[in-house]
C-alpha cells in the first residue's frame, strides 16, 4: 500500500476496549462509512484482539489482515451467509422496503419483511409461501378498514331493545340465531386454520385473517346472546347444515376455501343479514343484523380481491374453482340442506303474523331472498371471469344451506 493510500484510510482507535466489551459496535459504525471493498484500519491494545477480530470478521463477511500493530478490515459486500427478506423474484431489493416477494423462503421464518436474516436461522414450514396462492392487492386497505370498523357488543348494541314478542315469533328468532351461530363458527374456524399456515412475509394477509377471526368471534357472541336472551338454550341444529359446513373444513386449498366460504357462502349471508335487518321483529335483532352484515361484506371483499389476483396470475385456476363447486354439490346431493325449522322461521319473521295472508306474504319474501342470493352469487362469478351461462349454472349448484 502506497503512502498516499495509507493516508487516505479511514482509521479507528479502540484503545484497550475489547470486542467482548463493546468494541464491535464502534467497528460496525465505522464500517458503515466505508465503501464495499475498501479498508478500515483498526488499532487497539486489548488482550487477544487479533484473535477476536479475526473471528468477528469471518462471521460478518469481511476480510482482515494484520500489519504491525494495526488490523486492516476489508468491508465485504454483504453479511456472510445472510440474505434480506425484502426481495422481488429472489433478488435482494433493499431500495424497495415494501416489496413483496413472489416466494417467501422458509429461512426467513418469523422475521419482519425487509429484515436481514442471520445465517443459521431455522427454517419454518409455512404451507402458504407463494404470493399467488394467498395475496390480495387490497389486503392492507381492507385491514385498515377492519380496524376502523371494529365495534364492541356491549356498547354498539342496545340489549334492552328486544321488546316483548309473541312466543312463536321469539322462537323463530332463536331458531334463526341458532342457525347463524353454527355458520359463524365455521366462518371463524376455517380462516383460523389457514392463519397459522401463512408465511409472515405476507403480513397484510396474516393481519387481515386475524381480524376476520375476531369479527366472527364477535358475531358468535352476539348471536348467542340474542338466542338466549329470553330462552334458556338455542334451538335445533340440523344434520344437513352440519354436513354442508363440514365440506368447508375439508377444503384445504386457501383459494378454493375463500371461494366457497367468502365469495359464495358469506356473500349469500350478507343477503340474509340484510333480510333480517329489514324483517327482524324487534330493534335488537335488526341492530345485530346491520352490524354483522357490514363485517361480512368486508370478508366477501377480501375473498373477491384474492381470487381476482390469483386468476390474474393463473387464469387456468378457474377450472379448480368450478371443480370445487361441483365436488361440494356432489358431496351434499343426498343431504336436505337448510332445515325446515330455519326456513319456516324465516317465513314467520317476514310474515310478522300467523294469518294466511301474512304467511303468504312472508313466503314470497323468503323466495325473493333466495333469488337475491342467487343473483348476487352469479354477479360475483361473472366478475371472476365465468361466462354468464356458466355463472348461472354454478350459482344454482351452491349449497341449499346458504353458507
Amino acid at each position: 500500500m502506497t503512502p498516499m493510500e495509507t493516508s487516505s484510510l479511514k482509521t479507528i482507535a479502540i484503545e484497550s476496549l475489547g470486542l467482548d466489551q463493546g468494541a464491535h459496535l464502534l467497528i460496525k459504525r465505522a464500517l458503515d462509512d466505508v465503501p464495499v471493498g475498501s479498508v478500515l484500519r483498526v488499532s487497539g491494545s486489548a488482550p487477544d484482539l487479533d484473535m477476536h477480530l479475526l473471528a468477528w470478521c469471518r462471521s460478518n463477511g469481511h476480510a482482515v489482515s494484520f500489519v504491525g500493530d494495526h488490523a486492516d478490515i476489508v468491508r465485504g459486500p454483504f453479511q456472510q451467509g445472510r440474505w434480506t427478506g425484502a426481495v422481488q423474484g429472489g433478488d435482494a431489493d433493499r431500495q424497495r422496503p415494501h416489496a413483496v416477494a413472489e416466494h417467501a423462503h422458509a429461512q426467513w421464518g418469523l422475521a419482519a419483511r425487509g429484515a436481514t436474516v442471520e445465517a443459521g436461522s431455522p427454517g419454518f414450514d409455512f404451507r402458504f409461501s407463494d404470493k399467488t396462492e394467498i395475496w390480495a392487492e387490497t389486503a392492507d386497505e381492507l385491514y385498515r378498514q377492519a380496524l376502523a370498523g371494529q365495534w364492541d357488543p356491549a356498547t354498539a348494541i342496545d340489549w334492552s331493545d328486544a321488546g316483548e314478542l309473541p312466543d312463536e315469533v321469539e322462537n323463530a328468532v332463536v331458531q334463526v340465531m341458532t342457525y347463524l351461530i353454527e355458520n359463524e363458527n365455521a366462518a371463524l374456524l376455517v380462516p383460523a386454520r389457514h392463519l397459522g399456515q401463512v408465511h409472515p412475509h405476507f403480513r397484510e394477509v396474516m393481519q387481515l385473517l386475524a381480524i376476520q377471526c375476531a369479527d366472527e368471534a364477535r358475531h358468535v357472541e352476539v348471536f348467542t346472546r340474542r338466542a338466549t336472551l329470553k330462552r334458556p338454550n338455542p334451538a335445533l341444529s340440523g344434520a344437513g347444515g352440519q354436513a354442508s359446513l363440514k365440506t368447508l373444513f375439508e377444503t384445504s386449498d386457501f383459494s378454493s376455501s375463500a371461494f366457497l366460504l367468502s365469495v359464495l357462502g358469506e356473500g349469500s349471508f350478507v343477503n340474509l343479514l340484510n333480510f333480517l335487518h329489514e324483517c327482524g321483529p324487534d330493534p335488537l335483532t335488526r341492530q345485530i343484523a346491520r352490524l354483522v352484515a357490514r363485517d361480512e361484506a368486508r370478508h366477501v371483499a377480501f375473498g373477491m380481491a384474492h381470487l381476482e389476483y390469483r386468476l390474474s396470475q393463473d387464469p387456468g385456476y378457474q377450472s379448480a374453482l368450478k371443480a370445487a363447486i361441483e365436488q361440494r354439490y356432489d358431496t351434499l346431493s343426498a343431504s336436505v340442506g337448510l332445515n325446515e325449522e330455519v326456513f319456516d322461521a324465516l317465513i314467520l319473521l317476514a310474515a310478522g303474523a300467523t294469518d294466511a295472508a301474512s304467511v303468504q306474504r312472508g313466503f314470497g319474501r323468503v323466495q325473493r331472498l333466495k333469488q337475491e342470493m342467487a343473483t348476487g352469487r352469479k354477479a360475483r362469478l361473472v366478475r371472476l371471469g365465468f361466462p354468464v351461462h356458466e355463472a348461472d349454472r354454478l350459482s344454482g349448484l351452491h349449497t341449499r344451506n346458504f353458507m
